[in-house]
């Protein structure tokens, strides 16, 4: 292999390592969506620090092109990943109806005392008698 392209694996995976651990630090991704992220770039520093371990894999299970081997790999991490946010997606829209029907309610709730209190204040007494019976 040559020593410029064994290098620039080395220094993509471990800036891609780097990246993923300080985006984690600034609180932009969550250690539950870093996950599979993190685990894509230890896989990739493996590889890169040691090469013929992709070959001896690809060879182990059959493929005769080892990367067709990382290609799949990406392949299933990625749907690992888009996996995770479809869950995540699932559980905040659940999240965002259920606040949206009790944010509708509570103004609901709060047109109907504003009507009530501004009947109290017009002068007449049974002014919020009469909304309650509507």
């Amino acid at each position: 292999m040559n020593p410029v392209t064994y290098a620039f694996g080395i220094v993509a995976a471990v800036l891609a390592l780097a990246a993923i651990i300080e985006l984690m630090r600034r609180g932009t991704l969550r250690e539950r969506h870093a996950v599979w992220w993190f685990v894509g770039g230890v896989l990739a520093l493996i590889i890169a620090v040691f090469p013929q371990t992709l070959t001896w894999a690809a060879k182990t299970l059959g493929i005769s092109i080892p990367t067709n081997l990382v290609f799949f790999i990406a392949i299933g991490l990625l749907f690992l990943v888009s996996l995770q946010y479809g869950a995540e997606l699932t559980r905040i829209e659940e999240k965002l109806r259920t606040l949206a029907e009790h944010s509708a309610f509570q103004e609901y709730r709060i047109a109907q005392l504003e009507r009530r209190f501004s009947g109290a204040d017009s002068g007449r007494p049974d002014a919020g008698e009469e909304d309650e019976a509507q």
